[in-house]
């Protein structure tokens, strides 16, 4: 549930929470995706945190691709920066969520790995 608590803060589960939410700037999806793959059968809240953080970088990938496309367009010249900057700020929300130890959701993500 959106809003609810989950470990304590400073704990190795919301480490590993705001870690799936960091690596996504830099590996894109495959960095929550490696750790949900490993450490979904151990932590509930890591398992969730995981998973909403592949999701959005699914979502994200999705958005670069279409703005990749966009670009012989020159909307794709503008679409591309957007397209960064929101995934830059909702990151480092999530980041910071999850190392209070709430269960942060991306206002803009489909939902495919639960």
């Amino acid at each position: 549930m959106p809003g609810r608590y989950g470990p304590r803060p400073g704990t190795d589960d919301t480490t590993m929470a705001m870690l799936c939410h960091l690596l996504g700037l830099v590996l894109s999806w495959v960095g929550p995706l490696i750790i949900y793959l490993t450490k979904k059968d151990e932590s509930p809240y890591v398992r969730d945190q995981a998973a909403e953080a592949l999701n959005f970088q699914i979502t994200m990938f999705i958005g670069y691709i279409v703005s990749g496309f966009l670009v012989i367009a020159f909307i794709g010249l503008l679409l591309l920066p957007a397209v960064w900057i929101v995934s830059l700020i909702f990151h480092i929300m999530a980041a910071m969520a999850a190392n209070r130890g709430e269960r942060y959701r991306y206002p803009i993500s489909i939902r495919m790995v639960t």
